[in-house]
């Protein structure tokens, strides 16, 4: 069993490089027989801090390796809380529907980059929600060391390309945090204001992962309103303020309600050894939407509805002007562009059996990996990318309108991350999140 370190001194680059000419471009991560290369690991409350690697190795079988890893990180984040960033571990995964997960306590971006590049507070305290919010009680959820102001202020996919509308006509909702790691880099560089980043004289450079030290991890997650149709016992459930951000769109009132929320879609970055590009992990509620060339066998779906003659055409944006505060909007017709092979399926029903024997009727079994990119040539000195395996990877509530297998246009994570730069224009790390400083 090899770390990452390891891994890309062992392997020769030629093997990488040719098995990703000919793999990853045409988005294939590996063959059928793959699935069983590494032993399934036991579910665990422990964030992994680097990926394990088994030989002999190949471009299939380090796509499975990476797989599994994702699987890891995101059972041991979305374990039960004990407190700001530590798991419960009195309790397993699913056996507490609707409490505080550990990445759920991590630090938002609304409190981190603050107005006016003000000093954000430290980690394990947030800012309290917006004034139109202040009228509603927050409860302090199961316990934890603190109150997850946990706001949901964001109605738009990243990057501008237009909001997402559930099959209620409701806009779904998106959050970014960080892990104590990168908010400490953050806050002791002084990056979190315009002015600290022009004093700042180098790119940023994130910490990474150790063999026993977790690295920087950064998350996306969307989230819908829960209402027709939808049964709250196959979400991961929380009580949030959705609000209506003046500031995101023009026409824009503020608004704030206290909802039910459940998690659809969710983006891992970590940073490990060796892997200066990151390694980038997404995962996705199972009844999203259907696959393009795929049967299409629910009735209902997050975020498609079948038979219909009146949608908007396939992953389209809605038109101008967008509000969140619409009473209703025509909802989103989505389908998954690139399929998930068949090792990640079977992974997938590994993993998600496993969850089922640990807790039966856990609602994480209604979440699937759709796929892990990761640098197969880390260390290029031509190639800042690395030459990402897969060449492709989108989230279908996250890159909805990106989606495909097109060069410069298409959602690539790396590709993507590797043009980020600061305000002051210095290369931020594989992050846009630095650019969120006032």
């Amino acid at each position: 069993m090899k770390n990452s370190t390891l891994l890309f001194s062992a392997l020769p680059a030629a093997l990488l490089l040719s098995a990703c000419n000919t793999t990853a471009t045409e988005n294939k991560q590996a063959t059928a027989g793959q699935a069983a290369i590494t032993p399934l690991p036991e579910i665990s409350p422990v964030i992994p801090a680097d990926a394990q690697f088994h030989e002999p190795f190949s471009l299939e079988s380090l796509q499975h390796d990476f797989d599994v890893f994702s699987w890891e990180s995101f059972i041991a984040l979305n374990w039960p809380a004990a407190s700001v960033g530590v798991a419960d571990t009195s309790v397993n995964i699913g056996q507490k529907p609707g409490a505080a997960t550990v990445w759920q306590t991590y630090k938002e971006s609304r409190d981190i980059f603050l107005p006016n590049g003000a000093t954000p507070p430290p980690w394990g305290k947030d800012l309290p929600p917006p004034s139109v919010c202040g009228d509603q009680d927050l409860p302090v959820l199961n316990q934890i060391a603190k109150v997850p102001n946990n706001v949901l202020d964001e109605s738009a996919e990243p990057f501008q390309t237009g909001p997402l509308v559930d099959q209620n006509g409701q806009y779904t909702r998106f959050e970014i945090l960080t892990n104590d790691v990168i908010f400490n880099y953050i806050a002791e560089k002084n990056l979190y204001s315009k002015s600290g980043q022009e004093a700042f004289a180098t790119e940023a450079d994130f910490p990474f992962g150790t063999d026993s030290q977790v690295g920087s991890i950064m998350l996306k997650a969307s989230w819908k309103v829960l209402g027709k149709n939808d049964n709250p016992e196959k979400f991961h459930t929380t009580r949030a303020y959705v609000y209506d951000n003046p500031d995101e769109h023009a026409g824009v009132e503020a608004a704030c309600k206290l909802q039910t929320v459940g998690l659809v879609g969710f983006h891992i970055g970590t940073k490990l050894k060796g892997n200066p590009q990151w390694i980038w992990s997404t995962f996705e509620h199972v009844d999203n939407a259907p696959t393009q060339g795929e049967a299409i066998n629910k009735k209902h779906y997050n975020y498609y509805k079948p038979d219909c003659t009146d949608c908007a055409a396939v992953n389209t944006p809605p038109p101008r002007p967008w509000n969140p505060g619409n009473a209703y909007t025509q909802p989103t017709q989505v389908m998954r562009v690139i399929p998930l092979d068949k090792p990640t399926k079977e992974l997938n029903a590994s993993y998600q059996a496993a969850l089922e024997k640990l807790v039966p009727g856990s609602v994480w079994v209604n979440y699937e990996l759709i796929s892990t990119q990761w640098p197969t040539n880390a260390g290029s000195k031509t190639d800042p990318t690395g030459a990402p395996a897969p060449a492709f990877l989108a989230n279908t509530t996250l890159e909805t309108y990106i989606q495909g297998t097109v060069r410069q246009t298409s959602s690539s994570c790396i590709q993507c991350h590797n043009n980020a730069t600061m305000t002051s224009g210095k290369f931020s790390d594989f992050t846009y999140l630095l650019q969120r400083a006032q």
